[in-house]
């Protein structure tokens, strides 16, 4: 393998909770490491970040030059390719001026990724829960450790790994366009809603509008078959597995 390769995923029960992370690496020597852990209180972007700092620290002390990194993370992907670098140059400020959210740990991924030659990390995005075999095994590694358990984590030759790390043609890395149309102008799937940290599904935008409608820090997004609820989810700092009540 020329390229080594990273898989990451976070997950967090409730907005700080328990917590996990897993990631799949492997060198260019094509060895493979599961690695993961759990956090009592954290938040599911910590546990996104936490997971890429990790997997590349292990592929760092193993000589890797160039890393595909796959993540379901927005966040972490425009975080580390576009954002820091105005965070860094006002001070760990945002453009509002205020603090950055999860600053060490964004500093802590800025000091493993500079340890690589400049220009040979490639940051792709996965889709969440769409049956991709690298990304729902993280996920289980996150999930389980999020619960306190302790998963088997495999070590060894990719010739004997379970897991197909391979992505399916329609996969291209690229984040998902937000859509800036207005909730009825397309056909959704379903409406989710999130208040007073509980997580609703809405059949239609009515029953959605009633519910946030008024409400100081409510939240609402439509799915479609371009945005999933994980996704929507994740964008919300919720883990994929979070509860959603039927309205």
């Amino acid at each position: 393998m020329n390229e080594s390769l990273l898989f990451t995923d976070g997950a967090c029960s409730g907005n700080p909770g328990p917590g996990g992370y897993g990631c799949i690496a492997v060198d260019d020597s094509n060895s493979v490491r599961e690695i993961g852990a759990g956090r009592t209180s954290t938040t599911n972007n910590q546990m996104e970040l936490q997971a890429v700092i990790e997997g590349l620290k292990w592929l760092s002390s193993k000589g890797s030059k160039k890393v595909k990194i796959w993540t379901d993370s927005a966040y972490v992907i425009q975080g580390i390719t576009s954002w820091i670098f105005g965070w860094k140059a006002k001070g760990w400020k945002t453009s509002t001026g205020g603090e950055v959210s999860n600053q060490t740990y964004w500093e802590e991924l800025l000091k493993v990724t500079q340890s690589f030659p400049k220009g040979s990390l490639k940051w792709g995005y996965v889709p969440a829960h769409q049956g991709i075999p690298g990304n729902e095994r993280c996920d289980e590694i996150a999930v389980q450790f999020s619960k306190g358990l302790n998963p088997y984590l495999y070590e060894g030759p990719l010739s004997n790994y379970s897991v197909d790390l391979s992505l399916p043609s329609h996969v291209d890395g690229q984040i998902p366009k937000k859509s800036n149309s207005s909730p009825s102008s397309k056909t959704a799937k379903s409406y989710l809603s999130y208040l007073g940290g509980v997580v609703y599904r809405h059949k239609d935008w009515g029953s959605c509008e009633r519910r946030v409608k008024g409400q100081a820090g409510a939240k609402f997004k439509k799915s479609t078959s371009a945005i999933s609820e994980s996704e929507i989810l994740k964008s919300w700092g919720l883990s994929a597995s979070t509860p959603i009540k039927e309205d």
